[in-house]
């Protein structure tokens, strides 16, 4: 399908559909049930890009950073009836263009189900030196 040239990208957070962010976060494999306050934390506190049509969101995406050094790409998202348009790949073309991440010498993402869409950009899987490098604390929320 051919990408709407109606599109408007922004990282504007007070543009931000947040019910609809919530909603679509919270029927998510990654974000299942996640409450509105820590999604709204979240927002708060990272870099938030908007993509809208016709002054409606159409596809969200965020970026945990310090503009230097490390990126974590998170909640990228197309609504589902607009899914399949190339909204995707635009959004994340447009966060990969932002100024701000120019200089990050780690960026960062997971997924489940993406990979070939986020290859296409660049990212790689981890290799098995980054395998035994890389650690973490994982938290059982209640969500």
């Amino acid at each position: 399908m051919k990408l709407s040239t109606e599109l408007e990208f922004s990282t504007d957070r007070s543009r931000l559909d947040v019910s609809l962010i919530h909603r679509v976060l919270s029927d998510s494999y990654w974000a299942a049930n996640i409450p509105l306050e820590t999604l709204q934390t979240s927002i708060d506190h990272s870099l938030c890009y908007g993509v809208y049509q016709g002054g409606e969101q159409v596809a969200f995406a965020r970026v945990i950073t310090d503009q230097a050094t490390f990126a974590y790409l998170a909640d990228v998202f197309v609504i589902a009836e607009r899914q399949g348009e190339g909204i995707g790949k635009a959004l994340v073309q447009y966060i990969l263009a932002d100024d701000r991440m120019a200089a990050v010498r780690r960026f960062c993402l997971a997924t489940r189900d993406a990979h070939s869409l986020y290859e296409s950009f660049g990212f790689k899987r981890f290799t098995d030196v980054d395998k035994d490098r890389f650690m973490q604390i994982r938290r059982v929320t209640r969500y």
